[in-house]
C-alpha cells in the first residue's frame, strides 16, 4: 500500500508541475477542462500547525447551460422552393439537415416525432431538424425525397441526399440508427483538439480516482 501511495504522489507531482493555463471546451462550452497555472490542480500544498499536508483538488468542471433546450420543435418544409432555400442555407453553414418524412395518419410517425424533437435538442446548433407531412405538400417534393415508406428519416448535406433510416421498428432502435447516421456525417471530421479534450478528461478522471484512493490509504496509515 505504501508503494502505491508513493507512486500516486509522483503522478500527482508530474501533473502539478506542468505549465501554462489552457481551456478545452467540449460541445459548445458545456464541458470545461481547466488547466491551472500550477498544473491541472490535482494537488495543492498547505501547512497546518507546521505540518505539510496534501489536499487533492480536482479542477475539472462541468458547466451545463440551464438555457439549453430539451426539446427543439421540427420545422415544416412546405414545398420544393422552401426545400431549396433550406438546402442552400445549410450548405452555406456547412451543416447537414435531418428530414422526417411522415404522415398524419401514420401512428409510428406521430409516436416518433416528439422523440426526434428531443434528439434535435441534443444536436442543437449542429444539425437542423425538419419534417415533411407527405399529404400536405406537393408530390414533387415527395418525389425529390424518393419516399415510399413512412416514417423515413433522411440526412442531407452539401445539397445532396446522403443516407436514410426507415422507421418501421421500435422507436428507440430508430433513434439509435439516426444518431449513428448523424455521427457519420457530422463528426467524421472532428477537430483533433476536440478529440484530445475527451482523452484528457478521461485521463484526469482516472487520476482523480487514483489520488482519492491513495489519499484514503494515507489517512489510514497516519
Amino acid at each position: 500500500m505504501s508503494v502505491l501511495a508513493a507512486n500516486s504522489h509522483i503522478l500527482c507531482r508530474e501533473m502539478h508541475h506542468r505549465e501554462h493555463q489552457q481551456q478545452f471546451w467540449i460541445s459548445g462550452g458545456s464541458l470545461l477542462l481547466r488547466k491551472a497555472s500550477s498544473g491541472f490542480g490535482l494537488l495543492n500544498r498547505n501547512r497546518d500547525d507546521g505540518k505539510k499536508m496534501l489536499k487533492w483538488d480536482f479542477k475539472v468542471e462541468a458547466f451545463w447551460n440551464d438555457s439549453r433546450p430539451t426539446v427543439v420543435e421540427l420545422e415544416a418544409i412546405n414545398d420544393c422552393d422552401h426545400f431549396d432555400q433550406i438546402l442552400s442555407h445549410a450548405q452555406e453553414q456547412s451543416q447537414p439537415i435531418i428530414i422526417d418524412w411522415m404522415a398524419a395518419w401514420c401512428r409510428k410517425c406521430i409516436y416518433l416525432k416528439p422523440k426526434l424533437e428531443k434528439l434535435a435538442a441534443e444536436y442543437d446548433t449542429k444539425v437542423k431538424f425538419y419534417y415533411v407531412d407527405v399529404n400536405k405538400v406537393p408530390q414533387a417534393l415527395v418525389k425529390r425525397g424518393n419516399i415510399s415508406k413512412m416514417p423515413t428519416i433522411q440526412i442531407w448535406k452539401d445539397g445532396e441526399f446522403k443516407a436514410e433510416v426507415i422507421g418501421g421498428h421500435q422507436a428507440w432502435l430508430v433513434l439509435d440508427e439516426v444518431r449513428e447516421m448523424i455521427q457519420k456525417f457530422v463528426f467524421v471530421k472532428m477537430h483533433s483538439s476536440f478529440v484530445l479534450s475527451f482523452l484528457i478528461f478521461a485521463a484526469l478522471r482516472k487520476v482523480k480516482e487514483t489520488c482519492t484512493l491513495n489519499r484514503d490509504i494515507v489517512k489510514e496509515n497516519m
